[in-house]
């Protein structure tokens, strides 16, 4: 997730470090914290494999910046991983949100639906946060008001996500 949201934002515009941990702190910082220790590293390993490049600019006020950009083989392996993101990537709501946020550099609009419905075909099997046994219990069989509340927050989310998937693939589909 991590490296996904460094070449989804660096396929946008150069940046330095620190503006791009303040941009993946804004899309994913309320779930997990970009520590620099996570970051720098991470900017390393994807420059290594020659998808970015950091080029060195005279500070305005203070030492000179390293700046991020990404080359054409990390905008290359952007689309990769945008076209055929990991299972994990379309079933954990949190990752799934930076596959979402940067899909639309991924031009083709049938490669586009392909990975939505991937999500929702996900989104159409039933599932809950609890069970009886193997079935999925329903916000409506659970006693207990804070499970009723997990459940009835998820249906809602679910079913907004399943309008908005079932709307953006109509749009797609027409423009392939």
């Amino acid at each position: 997730m991590l490296e996904l949201a460094i070449l989804g934002f660096l396929h946008e515009t150069p940046l330095h470090g620190y503006e791009l941990r303040r941009r993946i702190a804004a899309l994913t910082g309320h779930v997990r914290l970009v520590a620099e220790s996570t970051l720098y590293p991470a900017i390393k390993r994807l420059e290594k494999a020659g998808w970015l490049r950091r080029d060195t600019q005279p500070g305005a006020v203070a030492a000179p910046r390293h700046v991020l950009t990404l080359t054409a083989e990390g905008q290359a392996e952007l689309r990769r991983r945008l076209a055929d993101p990991a299972e994990l990537d379309i079933t954990d709501e949190n990752r799934w949100f930076t596959v979402l946020a940067f899909l639309r550099h991924l031009a083709d609009p049938a490669a586009q639906a392909a990975v939505l419905r991937r999500r929702l075909a996900f989104l159409e099997q039933p599932a809950s946060f609890f069970y009886d046994g193997d079935r999925p219990l329903r916000a409506e069989e659970v006693d207990d008001p804070f499970r009723q509340g997990v459940l009835t927050i998820a249906r809602a989310t679910s079913r907004a996500e399943l309008a908005w998937l079932r709307t953006t693939l109509t749009a797609l589909d027409a423009k392939s």
